[in-house]
């Protein structure tokens, strides 16, 4: 039984390219096929591939835009696939519309079901913003992979992949900046907002082969410097027993005390979703919280922050615009991607020059003990103890006069030898 080939489809670049070109969004197409937006992302970043009659209808869909876009290109048109095109967008226009929430009056206190609908409607609208940011991001890696690559071999071609040097500047040039100021947002410091910056993005060097395969390298750069910026061990260095220097506007100032009151989790929280930007089940995801629990503190954090700021009244945009622009007009230092790569090395040999240290001590202390110690069992000896009843050890005494005597009459004998001690008759 012979397996029917698969529909094929033009490369995740040209998917997305195609729909640019007649000026459709995601929803729009999510629309179309029947499936959701985030399934249409995934189409045409390359994480997944369609399947079955979804395959088909979308490898129809495609080939429509990319009828329609030859067409428009060589001054005329086919009229089947021009009209396929003006009967899709009305329609998913239309279906798209129907979904995003309209505008309306916001309680001070907003509900799960507002929080959600805000996600979606922000998402949305965000969408196109980040799909530009993305396909500029691609080219200038895909550039600099081609510039390293010709400076190496003399010769570049399409297709070649970038160079790990290369995609790591790419990405700390993309997100650091950005990331500065949250982690400025988060700690209210500039200087450990820089530190944990750095040290994210150094953890990343180290795990390049497993950042660089990731399905979102960023979030994982973003979670590692967050989760540096909170930790509760920074309170004992000596630097950061006082209080930073308050930003210079009034605002910005107002807004980091509010949050700087905030506990760490609902602060982080409020961070990602309204400042971020990240959907409530991503934000949950990241700060490993359930969607819940993750809704519950965002809630608290708006009502905290907009009591602090008496701004009950205002969008979760303006949230979001005030977030944005925390930062931006103070002196925050960026780290170089190459300053980076080169203290994340120096910090690797460190370590491991360190542990061959340890190991080589241990090994050392082993030997020495393998050396000394006996290698049979002596048993201990008892401690000594008096015995009475023992006459006392005595030497000889002086010599008396009958002694002496006789001591001199022997020296004056001339006779030697056994006949002296032989007594002579008189």
């Amino acid at each position: 039984m012979s397996q029917r080939p698969a529909v094929p489809l033009p490369t995740p670049k040209e998917r997305r390219r195609l729909r640019e070109a007649k000026s459709l969004t995601q929803a729009e197409v999510a629309a179309t096929i029947g499936v959701s937006r985030e399934t249409v992302r995934a189409w045409e970043s390359g994480r997944t591939h369609p399947r079955g009659e979804r395959r088909v209808a979308y490898a129809r869909f495609l080939e429509g835009l990319a009828e329609g876009a030859s067409a428009v290109g060589r001054g005329g048109g086919r009229p089947e696939a021009q009209a396929t095109a003006a009967e899709v967008r009305p329609e998913a226009r239309a279906e798209a519309a129907h979904d995003r929430p309209e505008a309306h009056a916001r309680s001070s206190v907003p509900t799960l079901a507002q929080v959600q609908a805000e996600a979606e409607a922000r998402a949305e609208e965000r969408a196109r913003a980040r799909e530009l940011a993305e396909a500029r991001v691609e080219a200038e890696a895909e550039a600099a992979a081609r510039a390293a690559a010709k400076a190496a071999t003399g010769s570049a071609s399409a297709d070649e992949r970038p160079t790990a040097e290369a995609a790591f500047d790419a990405l700390c040039a993309r997100v650091a900046p950005a990331l500065v100021r949250q982690t400025y947002a988060l700690t209210g410091r500039r200087a450990l907002a820089q530190e944990s910056v750095e040290r994210a993005f150094q953890l990343a060097w180290e795990r390049w082969p497993e950042v660089a395969v990731d399905r979102d390298p960023a979030g994982w750069v973003r979670a590692a410097a967050h989760e540096y910026a909170l930790s509760p061990w920074h309170r004992f260095r000596p630097a950061h027993r006082g209080p930073d220097v308050p930003p210079a506007e009034e605002a910005h100032r107002a807004l980091l005390t509010a949050l700087l009151d905030l506990p760490p989790t609902q602060r982080r929280t409020l961070l990602l979703y309204d400042g971020v930007g990240l959907g409530l089940p991503e934000t949950a995801a990241e700060t490993e919280a359930s969607t819940p629990a993750a809704a519950s503190r965002l809630l608290h954090a708006r009502e905290a922050v907009a009591e602090h700021l008496r701004a009950a009244d205002e969008p979760p945009e303006v949230l979001h615009e005030h977030l944005g622009a925390l930062g931006s007009t103070e002196r925050l230092v960026v780290p170089r991607p190459a300053r980076v790569r080169i203290g994340s090395e120096r910090r690797a040999r460190l370590w491991t020059r360190a542990a061959i240290a340890f190991t080589a001590m241990i090994i050392g202390a082993t030997a020495l003990t393998v050396r000394t110690a006996p290698t049979r069992y002596e048993p201990p000896q008892s401690p000594g103890r008096a015995i009475s009843g023992v006459p006392p050890r005595m030497g000889p005494g002086p010599l008396s006069y009958e002694d002496e005597v006789l001591r001199e009459k022997l020296r004056k004998e001339p006779t030697r030898g056994p006949a002296r001690l032989i007594p002579r008759p008189e």
